[in-house]
């Protein structure tokens, strides 16, 4: 049975069972992080995200709200615990998603920390419009970066130099010199760094940051600085083919991207990123704010600080590495920071 089957008659289960059961009130939610192995990666996380992280090996990634079918958030507070987001969708679309419950089947972000204590691949994600290179069911990947800890040896791969071909891109591959062709700066803590789909991109050597992403886990490695995966003994592998056929060699659009200041006070609100797959702000300060908003869902990410969301009579306690969504059917609430703190605030697309 694939793995669309297996959702499909989950889906049809969680269904059924719902038409039988009155439909709960939705509140705020936090999901179980998911940890993944990668050769890159490091052991920071578990600093971040105030978790003991698994074995003792290095993991590069945690998903903090994914709704994939290998890999499904799990909700670990209130009377919905243990539920999948998946499983929250059939049961109360509309509670959830508001008036974009028409739009999604699953939720559309894929939300993670990434720590690259060493080099990712050179890679390229499709876009929606490369349908011959996705497999069927997935989207294409438009990522973003926030930028939370670096270092002097931190870099940041974004997008071919101007002029490069598909055939400068070729011979590098032959003789090693890939990078030489690759826009690179270092990044610092509170870069904001836009990944459009089809941008050459990559990013290592002791950085961390958080990610927002298109809900697809199509990626086309292009070049893996020559290095062998010491859980595999084996080099990984590569799809040259597939990911010339994605690059978008006319426009290599990503990099870092200029903050826009919406509000100065009581708080400082800034929008990194307004692209037709998500939005993304920041903010910043120790007043209390308001975040949410009616009748559309929206994820809060805290980087830094810690407070407390405040929805009807309850308080919901948020730190450091905390990923809450407010359901569309909770609107607008109360933040009250403890001191400064510097908190994400994501919406869907609209």
């Amino acid at each position: 049975m694939n793995a669309q089957l297996l959702r499909d008659t989950a889906t049809a289960l969680v269904a059924d069972t719902a038409m039988n059961t009155s439909e709960a009130p939705l509140y705020p939610l936090r999901f179980e992080p998911i940890y993944q192995y990668r050769l890159w990666g490091g052991r920071r996380l578990g600093d971040l995200l105030g978790a003991h992280l698994p074995g003792d090996g290095p993991i590069g990634e945690a998903w903090v709200l994914s709704d994939r079918d290998d890999h499904p958030s799990q909700i670990t507070n209130g009377p919905l615990k243990g539920q999948t987001i998946a499983q929250l969708l059939v049961q109360s679309p509309e509670q959830l998603l508001g008036n974009l419950a028409h739009r999604f089947r699953r939720f559309p972000l894929l939300l993670k920390f990434l720590d690259a204590r060493e080099m990712l691949s050179v890679q390229v994600h499709p876009a929606d419009t490369n349908q011959d290179l996705l497999p069927a069911g997935e989207a294409g990947k438009t990522e973003a970066w926030v930028v939370l800890e670096a270092g002097p040896e931190s870099r940041i791969y974004s997008g071919l130099k101007p002029g490069t071909t598909a055939g400068d891109v070729r011979l590098a591959l032959t003789n090693g010199t890939v990078a030489d062709h690759l826009a690179c700066f270092t990044p610092k803590a509170g870069d904001g760094v836009f990944i459009p789909a089809g941008t050459v991109h990559a990013l290592g050597g002791d950085v961390v940051v958080f990610e927002v992403q298109q809900n697809s886990d199509v990626t086309f490695r292009l070049y893996d600085w020559d290095r062998v995966d010491a859980m595999t003994r084996q080099p990984r592998a590569l799809q040259v083919d597939r990911a010339l056929a994605c690059i978008d060699f006319a426009k290599q659009a990503g990099g870092l991207v200029a903050p826009m200041v919406e509000t100065a006070t009581p708080v400082e609100r800034e929008r990194l990123f307004d692209c037709e797959h998500f939005r993304l702000w920041r903010v910043r300060g120790q007043s209390p704010f308001t975040v949410g908003a009616a009748g559309v869902p929206r994820v809060l990410v805290c980087v830094d600080g810690a407070g407390q969301v405040e929805y009807g009579a309850a308080t919901y306690a948020v730190g450091r590495g905390d990923v809450w969504l407010l359901p569309a059917s909770v609107g607008a609430c109360g933040f009250r920071p403890d001191g400064a703190v510097n908190l994400l605030e994501i919406a869907l697309p609209g």
